[in-house]
């Protein structure tokens, strides 16, 4: 089994966009810890765009696109330098790997990045994602590094992701406001102040939420914590009530449908009726394009498309046997997706 950590950007990088060092030092000691016990550790890290501004001359994220790719790729190599230096000092090689979005769409790629993962954790090395800010744009963009870290754990089908930010987990109100109190159970969380993104970061207590509840429903654990100070990775790991937690569903799904619901992003909706829905839902059958009412959007064959029911639900995702202008004349006998195909929610 594998654990995945997340630290966000103000945790790694400090005042004038330098390191934390200290900070980095005293995680990389717990996650020694942990891979000489014999468990691997991936470490999804913020940080590289926040150590690139200062080489830019700026203080705080840019709105231009191309801006924040040169500050990403300057600060992407400071980066991995920081993360080699914290973990070579407990004895262990740092390896790099960066992706996009369209890594994990892909299912080819998806599989090879598994593959190289899993290659690191057997080489006892510390592999250190990153989205490729460089390359990724709007369009194609995991949206911020806390849904990065999602997907890799469910890539590595990890027992546990922990996402390590400046707060202490998810609170019902802004921390230091009266009456603010820290939310165990990330179950409770709807009356929580989630807060936002920092100046230098992407993301914010909402995205982590978001993250935490898609890891969760893929069966993977998920907490929510403070990351500073000399112990904060090996309490949580050793079950105690830190931060939020999420549990995971119990229901686990195959690589292949956690690949199709978490990982392929749907170009299109068919919406189908209640006998295709029971079909589909309760009986385990493929959907056939008699059953779809209406197909929403433009795709062809190979394309993921979301099901929806009667009532607007979505209740799956699935990969489409036809296009939208074949399955909408609703043809007798044609699967518009096989159920070895889809993946019901």
């Amino acid at each position: 089994m594998t654990v995945v950590v997340k630290l966000g950007t103000s945790l790694v990088v400090g005042p004038g966009g330098r390191p934390r060092s200290r900070l980095l030092a005293q995680r990389a000691r717990e996650i020694a810890s942990v891979v000489r016990g014999g468990e691997p550790v991936a470490v999804v890290s913020s940080g590289a765009i926040a150590l690139g501004l200062p080489v830019l001359g700026l203080d705080r994220r840019p709105r231009s696109l191309p801006k924040l790719q040169a500050a990403s790729a300057l600060g992407q190599a400071r980066l991995q330098r920081a993360w080699e230096r914290a973990l070579a000092g407990e004895g262990l090689h740092a390896a790099q790997i960066l992706l996009t979005a369209g890594d994990v769409a892909d299912r080819s790629a998806y599989v090879n990045a598994r593959h190289a993962l899993h290659a690191l954790f057997a080489l006892g090395a510390v592999p250190v994602v990153n989205e490729n800010d460089a390359t990724a744009t709007d369009e194609i963009s995991f949206g911020d590094n806390d849904g990065l870290a999602a997907h890799v754990a469910i890539l590595v089908r990890a027992r546990l992701l922990v996402l390590l930010t400046e707060v202490e987990g998810v609170y019902t109100r802004a921390p230091g406001l009266p009456g603010a109190e820290l939310v165990g159970d990330g179950h409770a969380i709807d009356e929580a102040a989630l807060g936002q993104a920092s100046r230098l970061g992407k993301g914010g207590m909402r995205s982590k939420v978001l993250a935490a509840e898609m890891a969760a429903a893929a069966g993977i654990p998920t907490v929510i914590a403070g990351g500073r100070g000399a112990d904060v990775l090996l309490p949580i790991l050793a079950g105690e009530p830190r931060g939020t937690r999420f549990r995971g569903a119990e229901r686990a799904l195959s690589a292949y449908k956690l690949w199709l619901r978490f990982g392929l992003p749907a170009v299109g909706r068919l919406h189908v009726d209640a006998g295709a829905e029971r079909a589909v839902t309760a009986e385990g059958r493929s959907l056939l394009a008699v059953g779809v009412v209406r197909a929403e959007g433009e795709f062809d064959a190979g394309e993921a498309v979301e099901l929806v029911g009667p009532d607007g639900t979505v209740f799956g995702k699935g990969i489409a046997t036809a296009s939208a202008a074949e399955i909408a004349t609703r043809p007798r006998g044609l699967e518009a997706v096989h159920r070895d195909r889809l993946v019901v929610y």
